[in-house]
């Protein structure tokens, strides 16, 4: 897993460094000393596990972690000198989203080799919640096709995944604007049209070649460092629920490999902004042409932007998308 360092103290950085340095499965992805760092660098550098410590000068490890899991949420371990006199403060960390609270190792020539043991018995109790064990390589992804829509879009949808062969070589998920009560009836009338099984998106899933998931929540869906799909409400702001944006940009931090976004009819601005964070990863990106749209918001938007490689109709999105997986 890739860990995060939040402590104010050098020598228990080192010495959680160490500890880590046990287990070669492990690296660590960045050090904050404040947490206010933490926050900024957890937003522009999303790790798998975050070790925060409790008490820090400015922001401490409570207000990091509350900051943290409302803007870019990821597992954090509290880590501090003395959990059992913190009980009260390691609680509070839990209630803004912390998943538990560890020791910190000492750092001496003689080692205190239970507490290292225990931190990295919660670490790897961590990495199965989170599907992140090294029995799930990352690059043994399948690549991945990604596809935004709203107004309009079960209908372009449709025209694109019954030209897809059931062979057909890329994982897709989908991201539609519409409400959970009727994503299960749009999931189960896509799948009577395409050749692909359709299925709702789960907590945990893995995308997988041949197979297509469908957002199903009110919250947004997101791609996690494992290679899993999440769902998550934040933020909380957002029109769109589930975001396209939310989505894509998940996507373009956490995707492996490079490959293909679609930005289909609907209103708004949703989806460009990711779409042109795609294309800027190296991703072949599509928007909507707007002869074919039934609203041609989200895919302007998106051209406006210079997002898309490709201006493309449904049918010919189908032609590109077969041509480029065989």
């Amino acid at each position: 897993m890739r860990i995060a360092i939040v402590n104010d103290m050098s020598l228990a950085v080192e010495a959680l460094r160490r500890v880590l340095m046990q287990a070669p499965q492990h690296q660590v992805a960045w050090i904050a000393y404040t947490g206010a760092e933490a926050v900024q660098k957890c937003a522009q550098d999303q790790p798998d596990l975050i070790l925060m410590d409790l008490f820090m000068p400015e922001m401490d490890g409570i207000e990091a972690t509350r900051q943290i899991m409302q803007r870019s949420p990821c597992a954090i371990l509290v880590v501090t000198a003395d959990v059992e006199h913190s009980s009260a403060k390691v609680f509070e960390a839990m209630g803004h989203g912390a998943l538990d609270a560890v020791n910190t190792p000492i750092l001496s020539s003689s080692g205190t080799p239970e507490d290292a043991r225990l931190l990295l018995s919660k670490i790897k109790t961590i990495g199965k919640l989170i599907g992140k064990t090294e029995f799930t390589p990352i690059q043994s992804r399948s690549p991945l096709v990604v596809i935004g829509a709203s107004t309009g879009g079960p209908k372009a949808i449709v025209t694109i995944l019954a030209q897809l062969p059931p062979d057909f070589s890329a994982a897709i998920v989908i991201v539609q604007h519409v409400d959970v009560q009727f994503a299960m009836g749009m999931i189960d009338w896509l799948d009577q049209q395409t050749a692909l099984p359709v299925s709702k998106a789960m907590s945990g899933d893995r995308p997988t070649k041949g197979k297509v998931l469908f957002a199903c929540s009110n919250d947004h869906l997101c791609l996690q460092s494992n290679g899993t799909l999440a769902y998550t409400p934040y933020p909380t702001d957002y029109p769109y629920r589930p975001s396209v944006d939310v989505f894509f940009k998940s996507v373009a931090q956490y995707g492996k490999d490079q490959g293909a976004a679609i930005l289909l009819t609907g209103m708004g601005r949703d989806g460009a902004e990711g779409l042109r964070t795609l294309r800027q990863r190296g991703w072949y990106t599509i928007a909507q042409a707007g002869e074919s749209c039934v609203v041609y918001g989200m895919p302007k938007a998106a051209i406006e932007l210079n997002a898309a490689v490709d201006v493309l109709n449904p049918d010919a999105i189908a032609t590109a998308l077969l041509h480029r997986f065989h």
